[in-house]
């Protein structure tokens, strides 16, 4: 039997400190500049200040690019620009430095990890440190069969939580997250509109390299056929991914709840990572507040998921591409408010007038 329970993640997951950030508050008042000056950069570093439980804020130091890699067998049905079974050439091109992920992250001096799931390829052909994770290989063709097993949705599960640990243990103090995959933008699509109940049409887009309109129509078809296998278990969530999620997208959903036990700040990336932000927030209803939304990605899913669970963009550049590249995006803005809210001084004390 297993001994994973994930409800116990509701008891496990406490909100960001409530009176450090009153006193983050209480100390942007007395900045040199007029309260409200700064717009969001101010919301953002109190955000910062609470889950740090520190004021003043500790500048991010030690940032790290994550991103959970895999294949689904619903592009199979032509529902992605992209060939079926073709995410390990993306995540190849991001180890060896050529996607934009890449690019700015060597720009920001933020390291990348890549985390396999269930690329559709043999373990063989990725370093170790990228596939000791693996489930399995290829997530299963989620309009006629489950993504996977059981069995391996709780490996995968296990896997998410795994990495969110190493990386809490490893002094990360703040995760960009993001996926490799194709086919992935369906299954998030899938997860989003069981989730909010709608209907495909409602949350299909366009995927990272755009698609056609008659991609569009297999690919809205195809969320409407998983969408039918989908309701009936949405009660529980770890079979709901086992279902229509996918290795990869299970991992993301443990990797975001531990990281939240942990206490550990992430800034997602687009529709696959809030689709994974939208489950685990139906497993403990606090963890949203461990998040930042980068920005918006234009795909209808991904805008239905932050609306859902009052998450508000940071950004808005029309950036499809994936990756974390968006994410990555808004890093400097993160950065940029710990720092001012760290730095500015205070004003001078008015004198005590005498009677």
């Amino acid at each position: 039997m297993s001994s994973l329970d994930i409800d116990d993640f509701t008891d496990l997951i406490e909100r960001p400190d409530g009176g450090v950030r009153r006193d983050a508050e209480a100390h942007r008042e007395r900045r040199v500049v007029p309260p409200g000056s700064l717009g969001r950069l101010d919301d953002l570093g109190e955000w910062l200040a609470a889950a740090q439980s520190a004021v003043p804020v500790r500048p991010i130091e030690r940032p790290r690019v994550v991103l959970f890699a895999g294949d689904h067998g619903i592009a199979e049905l032509g529902v992605s620009a992209r060939p079926a079974g073709s995410a390990v050439e993306l995540v190849r091109e991001v180890l060896a430095g050529g996607r934009p992920v890449s690019v700015l992250a060597r720009r920001l001096g933020v390291p990348v990890r890549v985390v396999d799931m269930a690329l559709d390829c043999d373990p063989g052909e990725l370093p170790e440190d990228v596939v000791r994770h693996r489930v399995r290989r290829g997530s299963g063709r989620i309009d006629i069969e489950d993504a996977l097993s059981p069995e391996e949705a709780e490996a995968a599960f296990r896997a998410g939580m795994a990495v969110a640990d190493e990386e809490a243990d490893s002094g990360t103090d703040l995760v960009v997250l993001g996926d490799v995959s194709v086919g992935g933008t369906t299954a998030a699509g899938v997860l989003v509109a069981a989730l909010c109940g709608t209907d495909a049409s409602v949350v299909t887009g366009r995927g990272g390299l755009a698609i056609d309109d008659l991609a569009w129509m297999r690919k809205c078809a195809a969320i409407r056929d998983a969408l039918r296998r989908a309701r009936p278990v949405l009660g529980d969530q770890l079979r709901l991914l086992a279902t229509v999620g996918g290795a990869d997208l299970t991992a993301m959903t443990g990797f975001l709840l531990q990281a939240a036990v942990r206490k550990t700040p992430v800034v997602l990336d687009g529709v696959v990572t809030a689709a994974c932000a939208l489950v685990a927030q139906r497993v403990a209803f606090r963890s949203p507040d461990w998040w930042l939304a980068a920005h918006a990605s234009g795909e209808p899913g991904q805008a239905k998921a932050l609306d859902r669970m009052a998450l508000e963009p940071l950004l808005s550049q029309g950036v499809t591409v994936g990756e974390g590249t968006g994410a990555l995006l808004a890093l400097p803005l993160v950065q940029s408010a710990a720092a001012l809210a760290a730095e500015l001084p205070e004003r001078p004390a008015e004198p005590v007038k005498s009677a």
